[in-house]
């Protein structure tokens, strides 16, 4: 995490140059391969039919299917391996791994909900919804990269494997596209544009930046780590700052 700078509100990095590439390039790759694939599952759909045809042919759309795919999979290996290296060589902590605290996390924002709590919970660099979000994304990829490998190459992977392992993938690699088609269409894209706290657009992948404010409020505990002071005390002062700047209402305003 980088230090503070001061554009307007007051911003921290959070995200390096490379995660903004590397999100982008995710993004692209998936977009091509949801729409190569999503054409030959419903490949009955007159929109379907369409797009093939556009394409100029199943034989164009399986070719650019696989080519997307190794650049799917070269960016998951670069990832994982990237991560593994960091947090091996102690540049950054194992800040996605899934912990008992955001299983309490969770009832608690529950019970918020309901009443039962004064504020939401407090969390780290990541909440347990963006954690469940990436693993269930991650795994899914590695699925889809071991199940695509072996339709493309049956005959290969045959002579190690039993000969239903074919249809096995072809079934696997089908319906987890469509589950995690299904996640980040709803549930990704709308915890980054429509959800009330990100709308119109959460801008911090694309630029790197987050506010302190939303840091405050989404990520105290990692904000009281870089600032080097403790949870309660940072809330305290977030609180008294807020209400030192809080505009008074125009003459005949309510």
């Amino acid at each position: 995490m980088g230090a503070p700078m001061e554009t307007g509100k007051k911003k921290m990095r959070r995200f390096s140059g490379y995660r903004i590439l590397e999100h982008w390039g995710i993004i692209l790759s998936t977009v091509v391969l949801f729409a190569t694939g999503l054409c030959q599952r419903f490949w009955y759909v007159d929109s379907a039919q369409w797009f093939i045809l556009k394409m100029s042919g199943i034989d164009n759309v399986r070719l650019i299917h696989r080519c997307a795919g190794v650049l799917f999979s070269f960016e998951l290996i670069l990832h994982i391996a990237i991560a593994v290296g960091g947090i091996a060589r102690g540049r950054w902590g194992p800040s996605m791994f899934i912990k008992k605290g955001d299983l309490q996390d969770a009832v608690h924002n529950i019970r918020y909900y309901f009443g039962l709590e004064e504020h939401l919970a407090r969390c780290d660099r990541y909440d347990y919804m963006e954690k469940f979000e990436y693993w269930t994304i991650l795994v899914g990829g590695v699925l889809m990269m071991g199940t695509g490998a072996v339709l493309w190459l049956p005959t290969f992977f045959t002579r190690v494997l039993p000969g239903e392992s074919i249809p096995a993938a072809k079934a696997l690699h089908s319906n987890e596209a469509l589950l995690i088609f299904l996640i980040n269409a709803i549930w990704h894209i709308y915890n980054a544009i429509f959800s009330p706290e990100a709308f119109p657009l959460d801008t911090t992948i694309f630029t790197g930046d987050i506010s302190r404010e939303r840091m405050l409020r989404e990520h105290p505990i990692e904000l009281a780590a870089i600032e080097g002071v403790e949870v309660e005390e940072l809330l305290g002062n977030g609180h008294k700052e807020a209400a030192a700047v809080k505009p008074r209402p125009e003459p005949g305003v309510p």
